[in-house]
């Protein structure tokens, strides 16, 4: 659900000092935060906010784009690794083709279906 248009977009206390203190001083520094839940509002624009994802700080860099979403939003906090089905899948497919390995055919052998038998050279 969304937040009450009368009390505006939430943005904590301390983030929005830090912000407007930047502006009144016009320096661009990087502003250290835990607060993923603070909105993102136009007087963060051109500011890199370092979020924090539970174990680093990942720096934003804030653009227009960005207005009203969340800083959490682009600080993931999980690491994907890809499915765990998939990754079988394909070790096993890669054993099962890799030359010299078990069920694989041996180098110099006959294509298989063919039908025809080869006789040793030598």
């Amino acid at each position: 659900m969304a937040r009450s248009l009368k009390k505006g977009p939430f943005i904590d206390s301390h983030l929005r000092e830090k912000v407007e203190g930047m502006n009144a001083r016009n320096e661009k520094k990087v502003i250290k935060t835990w607060s993923r839940r603070s909105t993102i509002l136009p007087d963060m624009i051109g500011h890199t906010i370092a979020v924090h994802n539970g174990r680093k700080f990942i720096p934003v860099y804030v653009t227009e784009q960005m207005i009203g979403h969340k800083l959490g939003e682009f600080a993931p906090t999980r690491t994907f690794k890809g499915h765990a089905v998939k990754a079988a899948l394909e070790r096993a497919a890669g054993v099962a083709g890799a030359p010299g390995a078990p069920g694989a055919p041996a180098a110099g052998a006959a294509p298989a279906g063919t039908g025809a038998p080869v006789a040793p050279k030598g």
